[in-house]
């Protein structure tokens, strides 16, 4: 009998439900836009779609959410969700499919499922980034993810990359996500983030590749592993201009040949991030 795992994806745009197997693949998958109220019983419909549809029971069940969040409790109040203040989110989730729930956040997540199998396979130190609704990232040092001290740590969307910048919603002025993220760039130009001129797409990448440049020497890290519906729907003008303006800045000798990567499981990173965090609780494969 193969093992299942339930994952639950709570993003801005939308939310995703599936079972993961032991080997990453997505056995049975669905999705909806996140409302703008009442989110949790479209969750508690979703997921009851996709335990109906899957072909055993799973196991466990992890859920990807963007933060702030404390994970040792399992509440969160993520910015995009502003009903949500303190949530109970794994009392809830454990009360609906009455399996053990690990919850901790979606950037942190896509970082599990590269390490499990996707573009960080064997990679001990590296950062996986979602940009996208919001801009999160999961930090892996030493082959274990950090967590900080409310397991909120690897939150690069909130440097600031613009000193004196514009606001941005966590209060704070200047942040990488107050220009990357898909609402900062709907704001900015009055059009959807899939319609954006070459130049925000350019200036999109530059900015991250900046805040990374920073990352890399704080923690010593060589590879960047970026997912999210912005940057990989910018693609190659995004990844070009990130790598551009990291290896513009990345010029000690434990910072040269920074390398930053898409997504390799693509949309479906997050996904299989929920099903990692119920497979491998903190730590990730590569010391598995």
């Amino acid at each position: 009998m193969r093992e299942l795992y339930l994952g639950i994806d709570i993003g801005g745009t939308k939310l995703a439900a599936g079972v993961v197997d032991e080997h990453a693949q997505i056995v049975v998958r669905d999705r909806v836009p996140t409302p703008t109220r009442d989110v949790w019983p479209a969750v508690v419909r979703l997921v009851k779609r996709v335990l109906a549809a899957s072909p055993e029971r799973p196991i466990a069940c992890g859920v990807g959410c963007g933060g702030p969040m404390a994970p040792l409790d399992g509440t969160v109040s993520p910015l995009h969700i502003p009903s949500w203040r303190g949530f109970p989110l794994r009392e809830f989730a454990e009360q609906l499919t009455g399996m053990p729930v690990v919850v901790d956040n979606d950037a942190k997540a896509l970082a599990l499922a590269e390490a499990w199998r996707g573009a960080a396979v064997g990679v001990d130190d590296f950062i996986g980034m979602v940009v996208g609704t919001g801009v999160g990232g999961g930090i892996v040092s030493g082959g274990r993810l950090v967590q900080g001290r409310l397991g909120n740590a690897g939150h690069i969307g909130h440097v600031v990359v613009e000193p004196d910048g514009r606001p941005c919603r966590c209060g704070g002025f200047g942040c990488l996500e107050a220009y990357c993220s898909g609402p900062a760039i709907e704001a900015e130009t009055g059009r959807a983030p899939q319609r954006a001129s070459a130049v925000i797409m350019e200036r999109t990448g530059m900015l991250v590749g900046r805040a990374l440049s920073s990352v890399g020497a704080l923690v010593d890290l060589k590879l960047a592993v970026v997912g999210g519906s912005v940057a990989l729907g910018f693609g190659p003008t995004f990844f070009d201009a990130a790598q551009a303006a990291l290896d513009a800045r990345a010029k000690l000798s434990f910072t040269r040949g920074f390398r930053i990567v898409p997504a390799q499981l693509g949309d479906g990173a997050t996904l299989i991030g929920a099903g990692a965090l119920a497979r491998f609780a903190s730590a990730p494969p590569t010391r598995r």
